[in-house]
């Protein structure tokens, strides 16, 4: 099921900006191309109470007011008079595909803008330098909705930038599993595989990492994870900036990996709610994840390169996941 409403096309930057309502429009020629764009579902605002169950109410009423005036709320995330709209239906489009994860097993595709994932309950989080796009975060609010029917939450995050925010809202909530696969040493410069509560995996990875080198650290980490909790709904965050030459990354992946990780999620109902992605991401990547959750796909044998399997012997100890 999609959910999508052009409300979101009205985010709109004063001039050039990668976070743009193209973004949507790729995505929508992408899966309409593939015969993918179906079942589409309209996304209901959240209300100002949902928000606060994520961010403190200074913060809300800062970007609600900033807004107004259309303007900057730091060096690259902008606001105009639609965003808090926009923002306002992301958020509570994520707790709706949340709550009808729950009722029927399919993949919930929450195809929102403004992204979320670096938002923190006031706003930057873990030192970043910027809110990275984001005003709200989307998948908090899923997370909050998914803790109402679950003792444990899995959340996995594979936009290529750190979801520092994410991290954040629930640092020291172990019921929150929280894998995040990200280029280390990029922006927001957090996401260190040491940096954990316990229940936060860093899947921390170097630059030109491909296909194989994810596929091996999923199979590696992810899987033993999903097979000690045995979760009923699994929760993504759902990025494409991954992919090889999407534009604010380095990492190398393909559709093989999308198709793989869809393949690996069919047995769950699955809320994925849309992060970042900017060009060939979403146009290749995004399908690929779609058709893999649909049809399967066998992604075969991996090898990985001798550094990434360092740094996931690291996670495995880290995380007792031998």
């Amino acid at each position: 099921m999609i959910y999508y409403d052009e409300i979101f096309l009205k985010h709109r930057p004063p001039n050039y900006h990668p976070e743009n309502p193209r973004r949507l429009e790729i995505i929508k020629k992408a899966l309409e191309e593939r015969g993918l764009w179906r079942d589409i579902v309209r996304p209901v605002k959240a209300e100002f109470s949902d928000l606060t169950n994520v961010h403190e109410k200074e913060y809300i009423e800062f970007v609600r007011k900033s807004c107004e005036r259309e303007t900057f709320l730091d060096s690259d995330t902008y606001v105009c008079r639609f965003s808090w709209e926009s923002a306002l239906t992301a958020f509570g489009c994520s707790i709706q595909c949340m709550e009808n994860a729950v009722k029927k097993k399919d993949l919930h595709l929450a195809l929102v803008r403004p992204p979320g994932h670096h938002a923190g309950r006031k706003g930057i989080a873990f030192n970043a330098p910027s809110l990275g796009f984001c005003l709200f975060n989307n998948m908090a609010g899923a997370i909050v909705k998914a803790k109402e029917f679950f003792d444990v939450v899995v959340v996995i995050d594979f936009d290529v930038h750190h979801g520092n925010g994410t991290q954040e809202i629930f640092w020291n909530d172990n019921s929150v599993i929280h894998i995040d696969f990200h280029e280390y040493g990029i922006y927001p410069g957090s996401g260190d595989i040491h940096e954990t509560d316990g229940s936060k995996i860093n899947v921390a990875l170097p630059h030109y990492c491909k296909d194989d080198d994810y596929i091996y650290a999923w199979r590696e980490i992810v899987n033993p994870m999903i097979e000690k909790v045995d979760p009923e709904v699994i929760l993504i965050s759902a990025g494409f900036d991954a992919f090889k030459n999407d534009g604010l990354a380095a990492m190398e992946l393909t559709e093989r990996f999308y198709a793989f990780v869809g393949s690996e999620l069919a047995d769950f109902s699955v809320v994925a709610v849309l992060e970042g992605g900017y060009s060939v991401g979403l146009e290749r990547g995004l399908p690929a994840f779609v058709e893999g959750y649909m049809k399967g796909f066998h992604a075969g044998e991996v090898k990985p390169s001798t550094k990434v399997v360092e740094i996931v012997e690291k996670l495995k100890d880290i995380h007792d996941l031998r």
